[in-house]
């Protein structure tokens, strides 16, 4: 559903749910029966990162313009001027036609199709649900259809209610633009959704970098934690296919491979472009990998350099003229075994260390780079170098990491690096 390219200044809504992503430039109009009768659904492929193949598609929404072209039916869908009921009728045409064409073709994987939050709320049985019926009347396995649920609106109770009825009956439930807001966080922890697509607009934002690429990051972890398979939409670059697999995305969707076709293809048809992708992928991490196990190699010595100067005293100006500045090296600083720590920060700026007393007495236990490392003496490990996550330095607004090694039997040496490449 959303994984249309923005550049068109057409609606474009889930064809079955019709979710409101953009607008075409038309004028408003009552649609006639004939505008009605050519609604119909396309259908765009999603591919699996690791088999290179199609593993299923998204129904959406289609009509004829006046020239003849295939165009979004979201201005039908987004028009104030069309009833309620009128739409949900369209709708559901279009969904059944989308099922219909889906159980007549060799398509062995499987159908996403959208369903609006907002007019789940009119469902007034959820005993007697018109999509279960349309699987019944074609004969569908119904573990091969996924319900996206599409918009921000809705009930959250009847939501969580409608998605434990459709898991009973075997479907599989996705929600649609997760990162757009605090509503789908609600969502996830309230419906717990088998597939979680990520915003478009986030996902393209994030590829790009800076601090949307570090929320993806996050949410892709949350959503792992949570068991759930990431879809990636809006992938219409080589960047964002690349962007996608470095966060794990299991998933793609977009137009670098297609847009909504009105057939399906073979599951192959993408397997040689996606292996290409892969491959290139590959060549380019190897390059920053190396990178960063020289950046790595060089810390580890100038560490070695730093321990020998702080077994007996703070003999830090030899030290000077060693590359700390240029490695990435920010800071040290020493803690005692509960934690505490007992000097200063020792900055490496401009050629010199430069003492800061500021966070002298600070207890760092709770620091999982400190624990971890006592955990590992108490399993009787040796000598180990444990590491943090990376996170952005208050005092630089640098992404940095920091180190904790055990320097003596009374104080462990703790020290901030840049993560640029770690």
């Amino acid at each position: 559903m959303n994984s249309k390219k923005k550049r068109f200044p057409q609606a474009i809504v889930g064809a079955i749910g019709g979710t409101f992503i953009g607008y075409e430039a038309v004028a408003k109009q009552q649609p006639s029966m004939e505008t009605q009768k050519t609604l119909f659904p396309y259908f765009q492929p999603i591919v699996g990162a690791a088999s290179g193949t199609i593993i299923g598609y998204e129904a959406l929404a289609r009509q004829h313009a006046a020239d003849g072209r295939v165009i979004s039916a979201g201005a039908l869908f987004c028009s104030p001027d069309i009833a309620t009921e009128q739409l949900i009728a369209w709708d559901r045409e279009v969904r059944r036609q989308a099922l219909k064409q889906f159980s007549l073709s060799r398509c062995n994987g499987y159908l996403t199709i959208n369903i609006s939050a907002a007019w789940i709320d009119r469902l007034a049985d959820f005993n007697s649900l018109p999509t279960l019926r349309m699987l019944d009347e074609f004969n569908i396995d119904r573990s091969r259809i996924i319900i996206e649920i599409t918009e921000s609106k809705g009930d959250l109770d009847k939501l969580v209610e409608i998605a434990a009825v459709y898991r009973r009956h075997g479907l599989k439930i996705a929600i649609d633009d997760f990162g757009a807001g605090f509503s789908q966080l609600e969502r996830v922890m309230s419906i717990q959704p088998d597939i979680i697509k990520l915003d478009m607009q986030l996902f393209q934002s994030a590829a790009k970098g800076g601090v949307a690429s570090d929320i993806v990051h996050l949410l892709s972890r949350l959503a792992k934690r949570t068991g759930c398979r990431i879809v990636c939409e809006g992938v219409e670059t080589v960047e964002d296919f690349h962007f996608g697999l470095s966060c794990g995305a299991q998933y793609m969707q977009g137009y670098l491979f297609s847009p909504a076709t009105a057939d399906f293809k073979a599951p192959r048809h993408y397997q040689q472009q996606i292996a290409s992708l892969r491959k290139t992928f590959l060549t380019n991490t190897l390059v920053k990998e190396a990178h960063k196990i020289q950046f790595i190699a060089n810390i580890k010595g100038l560490i070695e350099l730093l321990k020998e100067a702080l077994q007996a005293d703070f003999h830090l100006d030899a030290l000077a003229v060693a590359p700390f500045e240029d490695s990435g090296v920010l800071r040290f600083y020493l803690c005692n075994n509960e934690g505490d720590q007992i000097s200063s920060n020792f900055n490496f700026a401009e050629d010199r260390w430069l003492e800061d007393p500021a966070q002298f007495g600070f207890n760092w236990a709770w620091r999982p780079y400190f624990y971890q490392l006592l955990a590992l003496e108490s399993a009787k490990d040796s000598y180990r170098l444990v590491t943090s996550e990376r996170y952005r330095d208050f005092n630089t607004d640098r992404l940095c990491k920091t180190l904790s090694l055990r320097l003596d039997h009374e104080r462990i040496l703790l020290i901030d690096i840049a993560a640029e490449w770690t």
